[in-house]
């Protein structure tokens, strides 16, 4: 018995037990409610509808998931390049945060789906529109993260640095950057979901390839297990990408992961 619990234990706190226990009983959970209320399968598939669904369509679903993770990749890694420079320059220049933040935040207001057309107009049917499209979703969160990051350096420790005939390129590397790059990959995680978003909406717009090419086909046929089943497989992208990005961060920054974790067990 002492061994059995010490196992039950430490199944229900290990970090990967945890969602896929809460993942179960949303599936027993959802089946249940289609039983008791009999609500018809054209409003909401039953979980081993879509399970058997996912099991038969997965090749053409893969297939399909390339082309969207291409886009995704595509849209996420131009948000880094292009968000995490513009943001250091906004957060180290106030006549530039003046001119550019507004505009930035402007941009935002519009919905990406009212704007996505265009894209295809300019670019074509290809993958760039899609690119394109997510990294407008992917981009405004990286940049608002690495400005407040660079912006709550400590001045004490800049003060320091100067003390100690710091070069400009040394307080960055020693002191600016660790202490922004908590708050940088917590942008990067949002960016991360919000790329798939995105790409997916770029899809919605003007493709014959990707996830979001299944949905439309889907939905129109009334689909709802294909539809559902191509859904799972967008949010896998979505968590796998966040997954990457967070070890990423474990393994760029082991100090601030280790110190949260410490919290997380005082607290706990």
């Amino acid at each position: 018995m002492p061994t059995v619990r010490v196992w039950s234990r430490r199944v229900l706190e290990s970090e990967i037990a945890r969602p896929l226990i809460l993942i179960v009983a949303v599936f027993v959970l959802w089946d249940v409610t289609i039983r008791i209320f009999r609500i018809p399968p054209y409003l909401i598939p039953a979980p081993w509808d879509v399970a058997k669904m996912l099991v038969a369509e997965w090749p053409r679903l893969w297939r399909e998931s390339l082309y969207t993770a291409y886009a995704t990749l595509g849209g996420f890694g131009l948000s880094i390049l292009l968000g995490i420079p513009i943001a250091m320059v906004i957060a180290y220049s106030r006549v530039v945060e003046s001119f550019v933040y507004p505009l930035l935040v402007f941009s935002q207001s519009i919905p990406k789906i009212a704007i996505a057309p265009l894209f295809v107009v300019w670019f074509g049917f290809g993958i760039f529109p899609k690119v394109i499209s997510a990294f407008l979703l992917g981009f405004f969160p990286v940049v608002v993260a690495t400005v407040m990051g660079f912006k709550s350096v400590e001045t004490e420790m800049i003060d320091l640095a100067r003390s100690m005939r710091a070069s400009r390129w040394q307080m960055f590397l020693k002191f600016s950057l660790p202490q922004a790059l908590p708050s940088i990959f917590s942008g990067l995680k949002i960016s991360a979901t919000l790329a798939v978003v995105g790409a997916v909406v770029g899809e919605f717009v003007g493709s014959n390839s990707g996830i979001g090419y299944v949905l439309q086909i889907a939905n129109g046929n009334f689909d709802l297990p294909l539809m559902f089943a191509a859904l799972f497989v967008l949010s896998m992208m979505g968590v796998i990408l966040f997954a990457l990005v967070d070890l990423t961060e474990k393994l760029m920054i082991p100090w601030h992961q280790s110190r949260r974790g410490e919290a997380i067990g005082v607290t706990a």
